[in-house]
């Protein structure tokens, strides 16, 4: 009798349903941020969800290449996973790691904030179309864009925008700046002809009336700015660009546990506590599941390796 509850005790031990302990989400960029910011309300879901702890760990460095690095060398039984950022896609085709966007085990995406194309009330860029043929009709460096610094999400966003268009991703000049608002700010007074952040960053220069939104690169219109078309309207290219995040983990991960993760993010992700923390915040909100996010993946490595090599600033190239 004895043997066979032992037995019993050990089989229950073995087969123990996941998760049994805390899990530990590391966010690649320091406190405070957006982007841990959005990984604390996620994990705050995660928990209710999942009954364990979920604890949010900063490991910033190295324009994050540290803690991204460390998503795919950790354990693979799903206590240690990542959120990971649009900078991942970059790091190989810039040298700065061996690692790729697809070198990843996707388990979901739950943001993604599109770029957009600020110019000032005072110039005579109108909308779009007039803007995209300007570029193309003036010498290469007529015209310059801020807002962003080389190679950011936003940068190849709009760079990507232009080739889908037809036009050089070189044609214009980029005034690297430590963010949107220094941006804005050089826009505003004449010093650049373009802005490139999301719509929520210029709110405050577009109440002022000192600039405004041509385009949005998403598939719809952002509800926050109805009046603002997309890249798909505005030109008849449909074209989507910007930044995101998701949770990510090792290539190893069992299968039942990358099942368990990805509908567990997907169920918060759609819940409405993250949806309005995500509007009230102004972070643009896409959810996609572990196959989506697989195929978004894959369609990141192969656009921003192009897009990088365009523009001159890849190391690699395939």
């Amino acid at each position: 009798m004895m043997t066979t509850a032992v037995f019993g005790v050990s089989a229950g031990a073995a087969f123990a349903e996941y998760p049994e302990k805390a899990i530990t989400l590391i966010v690649p960029w320091a406190a405070g941020g957006g982007t841990d910011a959005v990984a604390r309300v996620l994990a705050s879901g995660m928990e209710k969800e999942l009954g364990v702890s979920v604890n949010v760990v900063n490991k910033p460095g190295g324009g994050s290449v540290i803690g991204h690095s460390e998503m795919l060398t950790t354990k693979p039984d799903g206590y240690t996973l990542g959120f990971a950022t649009a900078e991942l896609a970059t790091f190989y085709w810039a040298g700065q790691s061996q690692y790729k966007a697809t070198d990843f085990n996707p388990i979901a995406l739950v943001n993604f904030d599109s770029g957009a194309f600020h110019v000032s009330t005072a110039g005579e860029w109108k909308d779009v179309k007039g803007a995209l043929e300007d570029i193309k009709s003036k010498p290469k460096g007529t015209f310059t864009v801020t807002g962003t610094a080389t190679g950011a999400a936003y940068h190849l966003a709009f760079a990507g925008f232009l080739k889908a268009n037809g036009v050089d991703p070189l044609a214009v000049t980029l005034v690297p700046s430590q963010g949107a608002a220094p941006g804005f700010q050089e826009l505003a007074a004449g010093g650049a002809n373009v802005v490139l952040s999301s719509l929520p960053e210029g709110m405050s220069m577009m109440q002022a009336g000192k600039t405004k939104p041509l385009a949005v690169f998403a598939e719809k219109r952002i509800a926050a700015f109805p009046d603002v078309p997309t890249a798909e309207e505005a030109t008849g290219v449909a074209f989507t660009g910007g930044t995101w995040r998701g949770v990510v983990g090792p290539q190893e991960l069992p299968a039942d546990v990358k099942k368990k993760l990805s509908d567990t993010v997907v169920k918060v992700a759609n819940s409405e506590e993250f949806t309005k923390f995500m509007n009230d915040k102004g972070f643009g909100k896409r959810v996609l599941d572990s196959e989506g996010f697989g195929q978004f993946l894959s369609e990141q490595y192969t656009q921003i390796g192009s897009i990088m090599n365009d523009l001159g600033i890849a190391q690699r190239k395939e």
